[in-house]
């Protein structure tokens, strides 16, 4: 069996390796355009931020070493330029010498990935503008940073790449700039989410310009000037096209592979596409979303390695299936961490799901033991049913074990009021004996029977100009002086039962404390007195965060960038 592999890195090294594993004498080949086969693309930012220092660090197997051990001829600076299914051969041009030669294949996997979308602006091609995809990319930066001493640069983007290597800039001493169109970095969260790494960016020197539209870039005062519609321009040494990444699906197009979303390649579960003998894996290909079944492009290390693990077996007769991709996913942001798994609410409530939600800020550990800090989570559940849809986590420690158990518990299909019944290791520096995780749970099941009503943020504006409920804060009088919402009565939880005749009977009950907490707790002891109650959902400390964060956008939109 004569196997041809085009592309690298993750979905293609990884068949390539498991093919070898499972069937020692296929004939293996993996044609790759780059000089590099299999490299941590995931690491590029930080060899450019000098956290990761030796460039060999970045490259995990040379040709050299996966000939050694697997027998694979990895022949790099080679790149596929057609494919004839119907003699199921492919065209290959060696990028050394221009030479052009077809090779013939039992079974073709294409493993592409994506490319950076390059808008059709103006000044798209300058020298001071660039992409990061590739080690050789990568160098080009760092090289030109080396050499020029750049003071400054704008990154057009604020998904995974653009705030990495933000904060990689930054930590070499740049002013630095993200500006987008949406007024949010990090689609994957939800906007009050996103506004706590909006404020951790912040506070480290990042200015944002969220609301622009780029409409072209122009080499100026030996520097670039990023032209931005109906706002005036920025100045900055350097610019990363950072907005995202399109499926780099020509090849499958031109051989009349069935195409999707973006002109990516449609597979089935078993990673097959509409061409016999034909397989893709990676960011190329189109999926189904794990917890809405709908098609999606999730463009993330860890499916790319399992669909290669998929063909690999199948290729080589077994009978793997790909279950679909749920997004997860974790990003350090500066002294932070912020994390993700399954669908948010925004996306949840697109496609057409009644859901509802539980936000708290639990420890990272034991209150008692030292060093605990406060992480947020928000948890997505769907109405009626409670299936557990997806969860955002932000904080500094601790975060990446729970969205972990988070996201096992969607793929094994746990509702979220058994999150309750998760049992999680426990001791003093590491957790706290009601794991953040169970602590969801347990709210989300007092939702479920009765115990527990909430409000959310969205209700504010309607509660606040409602006469017929009453608006009570119940933290100490010292937090509320020093902030509090507009319209409510400051009652501390701990003097409740004796003030209670304060609070008019007969009207619900609107409360808020700092974290939600105490004013659940308040909430107790009012319902045991007669009274219908509603809790905030994450507290003061939540709204907070989130409405001066909207302020600072909507003030930067309409001031022109005021940051």
């Amino acid at each position: 069996m004569k196997v041809i592999i085009v592309g690298g890195v993750a979905g293609g090294a990884t068949a390539a390796a498991r093919i070898r594993r499972l069937n020692e004498h296929a004939e293996i080949t993996v044609f790759e355009r780059s000089g590099y086969i299999s490299y941590a693309n995931c690491g590029l930012p930080y060899y450019i931020g000098d956290v990761i220092t030796d460039p060999e660090e970045l490259t995990l197997q040379t040709p050299e070493s996966f000939f050694k051990r697997f027998r694979i001829n990895m022949k790099i600076h080679h790149e596929v330029i057609s494919i004839h299914p119907e003699r199921k051969t492919v065209s290959v041009k060696n990028l050394e010498n221009g030479e052009i030669f077809e090779e013939k294949y039992d079974k073709l996997i294409l493993s592409p990935g994506a490319k950076p979308t390059q808008p059709r602006l103006p000044g798209v091609g300058i020298d001071k503008l660039f992409t990061l995809r590739t080690v050789e990319d990568t160098f080009r930066i760092k090289e030109y940073i080396n050499k020029n001493h750049p003071k400054s640069a704008v990154l057009a983007g604020g998904g995974f790449i653009g705030l990495e290597l933000a904060e990689n800039l930054r930590e070499l001493g740049m002013d630095v700039t993200i500006v987008q169109r949406p007024k949010q970095l990090m689609n994957p969260f939800d906007p009050d989410m996103a506004s706590m790494i909006h404020n951790e960016m912040r506070k480290h020197g990042i200015k944002l310009v969220l609301g622009y539209t780029v409409e072209g870039f122009k080499e100026k005062d030996n520097g670039v000037e990023v032209l931005l519609k109906d706002n005036p321009s920025l100045q900055a040494d350097m610019v990363v096209l950072a907005i995202g990444v399109t499926p780099d699906t020509v090849l499958a197009k031109e051989a009349g592979l069935e195409l999707g979303i973006k002109e990516s390649i449609i597979v089935n579960d078993r990673m097959e596409t509409s061409v016999q003998d034909i397989y893709a894996a990676g960011d190329a290909v189109q999926v189904k979303h794990y917890v809405t079944g709908n098609d999606a492009l999730i463009s993330l290390a860890g499916p790319a390695n399992k669909q290669g693990r998929i063909i690999a077996d199948n290729i080589c007769g077994g009978d793997s299936r790909y279950l679909g991709s749920q997004g997860s996913s974790v990003i350090k942001v500066f002294d932070m961490t912020a994390a993700t798994t399954g669908i948010n609410e925004t996306n949840a409530k697109k496609s057409g799901l009644e859901v509802d939600t539980v936000i708290l800020s639990p420890m990272s550990h034991a209150g008692y033991y030292p060093g605990g800090k406060v992480m947020t989570m928000k948890v997505v559940f769907e109405k009626e049913t409670y299936r557990l849809l997806g969860a955002q986590i932000i904080g500094y420690e601790g975060v990446d074990k729970r969205i972990d158990v988070l996201a096992t518990a969607i793929h094994a299909g746990l509702k979220a009021t058994q999150l309750k019944d998760l049992d999680l290791a426990y001791a003093p520096p590491y957790s706290s004996a009601k794991d953040p995780v169970n602590m969801a749970g347990f709210m989300i099941d007092n939702i479920a029977k009765g115990t527990l009503k909430q409000w959310h943020l969205e209700d504010m504006d309607k509660i606040s100009r409602d006469k017929s409920v009453v608006l009570l804060d119940v933290r100490t009088v010292g937090e509320f002086n020093r902030g509090h919402m507009n319209g409510f009565k400051n009652i501390p939880v701990d003097e409740l039962r004796e003030r209670i005749n304060e609070i008019e009977k007969g009207k619900p009950v609107y409360l808020i404390c700092q974290s939600g907490l105490r004013s659940y707790i308040a909430s107790r002891i009012l319902e045991g007195n007669g009274y219908e109650t509603y809790n905030f959902s994450g507290g003061f400390r939540f709204y907070d965060a989130v409405v001066n964060d909207r302020a600072l956008i909507e003030k930067a939109y309409a001031c022109g960038m005021d940051y």
